[in-house]
């Protein structure tokens, strides 16, 4: 299978309600798509959502990346030698680990399509179906009760709770949604580097003793921050998930070897792709460090991507690919099943994702 052409588009779709973090509020999916076409004609599809606050991107830097520097380096490679294509693809240019990351997924979207296989089965196999968790967005504490009350019912029993931008307010919002949803729904706190590495033990401490029983802390403290990281982590008992912390698996090996923190959240749109994501596993597995999959704002046609990776890895325990409950609109067919908070994988090829809503490719 000869790699013929990768274009690229952009798809739009609403969100149900406003996306808000300590970093950045959004109100709408705006992502760029890409397609790779063999020479008989089958295409795979990936997509990159510009996350200017985490990888530097912006949808225009993500679709130059692709259409002058990775598309030039690829065209022409026979897919077969995947491991040949995968390394082009991370050499073709540095950083823009997004714009990679769209190549990387329709790539081997097309490779499952070449082999008549789904994605989840060729990498590993470990499981069809998992559950994910339900992004809280930040807002006054009234609103987020409510958010959470609406979660549960619709079937989310975990839920990720955004915090970070007054550590003050963040006990008093994270206590009142404990007693909200009760004690059998589990609370992940994402911080998204809120916090100082002593504003992180204290507001952890307090949490812990007013009996938060939250399952793990998100990237309390700035990313580059590894002692702060290192700090917290061994201050506190719950659990520390390093987050924006990790782009590459060296950065994995890092908190890894510097204990830094106690899990590892990846997400395709900072590795570059499931083909490096695949590394970070295997430096996980070696040493005994479980890890989440996690997504940026994305539809369901990259999350599908992410969903895959979690089936196929058992070192992969918990799921945060939420992106698709997040969106008001849903114009795929095909793929995983996304239903509340049950994802369950087919046996479609590749990831399975048809009808791209993009009418112009260039």
């Amino acid at each position: 299978m000869i790699i013929r052409d990768i274009q690229v588009g952009e798809i739009t779709l609403p969100l149900t309600h406003p996306f808000k973090t300590a970093l950045r509020t959004v109100e709408h999916v705006n992502d760029v798509v890409v397609r790779v076409i063999g020479d008989d004609g089958r295409t795979g599809y990936g997509e990159a959502p510009p996350t200017a606050v985490i990888t530097g991107e912006t949808k225009a830097s993500v679709a130059s990346a692709v259409k002058d520097f990775i598309a030039p380096a690829l065209i022409g490679m026979d897919l077969m030698d995947l491991d040949a294509v995968m390394a082009c693809l991370q050499r073709s240019m540095v950083h823009n680990t997004s714009a990679k990351a769209a190549v990387d997924m329709a790539l081997l979207d097309l490779w499952g399509k070449t082999l008549n296989a789904p994605l989840w089965r060729l990498l590993g196999g470990a499981r069809r179906s998992f559950e994910t968790d339900l992004t809280i967005s930040v807002n006054p504490v009234e609103e987020m009760v409510r958010d959470s009350l609406e979660a549960v019912e619709r079937g989310f029993s975990i839920l990720k709770i955004k915090v970070g931008k007054d550590g003050k307010q963040d006990v008093a919002r994270l206590m009142a949604i404990r007693k909200a949803v009760g004690a059998n729904v589990k609370i992940r706190v994402d911080a998204n580097q809120g916090w100082t590495p002593r504003e992180s033990v204290s507001i952890i401490s307090a949490l812990e003793d007013a009996g938060l029983e939250a399952e793990l802390i998100e990237q309390p403290v700035s990313a580059a921050d590894f002692e702060g990281m290192k700090y917290v982590t061994a201050h506190v008992n719950t659990p520390i998930l390093a987050d924006e912390s990790v782009f590459s698996p060296a950065d994995a090996a890092r908190v890894i070897q510097e204990r830094a923190a106690d899990l590892l959240n990846i997400k395709l749109m900072k590795t570059g792709g499931i083909w490096p994501a695949l590394r970070i596993c295997a430096l996980a597995e070696t040493f005994g460090v479980e890890c989440m999959i996690g997504c940026m704002l994305e539809s369901r046609l990259s999350v599908s991507a992410a969903a895959h990776l979690c089936a196929a890895r058992g070192v992969i325990t918990r799921a945060d690919l939420d992106g698709p409950s997040l969106c008001s609109e849903d114009p795929f067919t095909g793929g995983p099943i996304f239903d509340a908070a049950s994802v369950t994988l087919t046996d479609a090829p590749g990831i399975g994702v048809e009808d791209i809503p993009c009418s112009v490719w260039h």
